[in-house]
């Protein structure tokens, strides 16, 4: 049994079989290669795109998914081991998951950070806990990374530039007006890195980078295919020469938990949004975000509603990468 809670896991050739068969289910959406197989949704944190298209997913696939949310239509869940249960959770996260796996076949999770510390974050304890304890795959929906929107974007970008060697991706900040979860830019490192694209992460100052644990994991898949990462806070050079500029809002980490000192900070890089003019410094680069995103807030309306722009089509591929994931989950490569 194998999970998928993060391409880490992962080789590039893996990768690439994942994205190969992703493009064959978008060639031929409707495959019951999972007649009658159930796929256990468990949302700790909203979702419009990830739901939906686990939920279509798994029906053209030939199954059907059960949604549930902890804490509202289901019993709220302890993850400490040895936790003397005298509080809100009604059931550990040991029964949760050995029942679900009586049901299910396959356990999708998504809970996002706390943001009160990043050192208890980063052991993503609820991911970690249904892994522990399920007798069936769990994917991640996203934890603190994301690995099926990196999958999506991966899929977008081959589709639109081929071999995606030697190509450069640019990972910008961007404003937003409260901090959010760093899971899709860890993501957007490492299956770049994997792939054999160069990498520039693009953010106000050095309070703004990555967890190392996914820095260092990007530069290391970057050197083993002869590329490299390099971080900046120059917005003009790291435009220059971009094949793709993604866009994505992140939280300090040294200011986690710790909004009202954050945000002052942050209100002075408004600047960082994509716009025409940082777009013209590229060789006609593509964009892309994950979604949800805000309009003139992280990128103006004119880059976002471009011929350039992949938000959609990365949004829909969604769909097809998932459907490879779970297919290798039950049926192997």
């Amino acid at each position: 049994m194998r999970h998928f809670l993060t391409t880490m896991d992962y080789t590039r050739a893996e990768i690439e079989g994942l994205l190969e068969r992703a493009q064959r289910f978008k060639r031929r959406p409707v495959d019951p290669r999972l007649k009658d197989r159930t796929l256990a949704l468990v949302f700790f944190n909203p979702s419009l795109r990830t739901r939906t298209s686990f939920e279509v997913g798994i029906q053209e696939l030939g199954g059907h998914a059960v949604v549930l949310e902890p804490g509202k239509g289901a019993w709220p869940i302890e993850f400490e081991e040895g936790a003397v249960m005298d509080g809100d959770p009604e059931e550990h996260i040991q029964e949760v998951a050995r029942v679900l796996s009586r049901y299910a076949d396959l356990i999708g999770v998504r809970a996002f950070p706390k943001f009160q510390r990043w050192e208890d974050d980063r052991k993503d304890k609820v991911l970690q806990g249904f892994a522990r304890h399920a007798t069936v795959p769990v994917i991640n929906l996203e934890t603190i990374t994301h690995p099926c929107q990196e999958l999506a974007l991966a899929l977008t970008m081959k589709e639109r530039l081929g071999r995606l060697d030697g190509k450069k991706l640019l990972l910008t900040w961007t404003y937003h007006p409260r901090p959010l979860n760093t899971a899709v830019a860890n993501s957007a490192v490492l299956i770049a890195s994997k792939l054999g694209m160069d990498i520039t992460v693009l953010c106000p100052n050095e309070e703004y980078h990555l967890d190392d644990r996914y820095l260092d994991a990007a530069r290391k898949s970057a050197a083993e295919n002869g590329r490299k990462l390099s971080i900046t806070y120059d917005i003009e050079s790291a435009y220059r020469g971009a094949d793709v500029v993604y866009a994505k809002s992140w939280g300090a980490i040294p200011y986690f938990g710790r909004w009202e000192q954050e945000k002052p900070i942050r209100d002075r890089y408004k600047h960082f949004i994509v716009d025409e003019q940082k777009m013209a410094l590229t060789p006609g680069a593509l964009f892309s975000h994950c979604l949800p995103v805000r309009r003139n807030v992280k990128v103006t309306d004119a880059v976002l509603d471009s011929p350039r722009s992949m938000v959609i089509d990365e949004a829909e591929n969604r769909l097809h990468v998932q459907k490879a994931v779970m297919d290798v989950l039950i049926n192997g490569g």
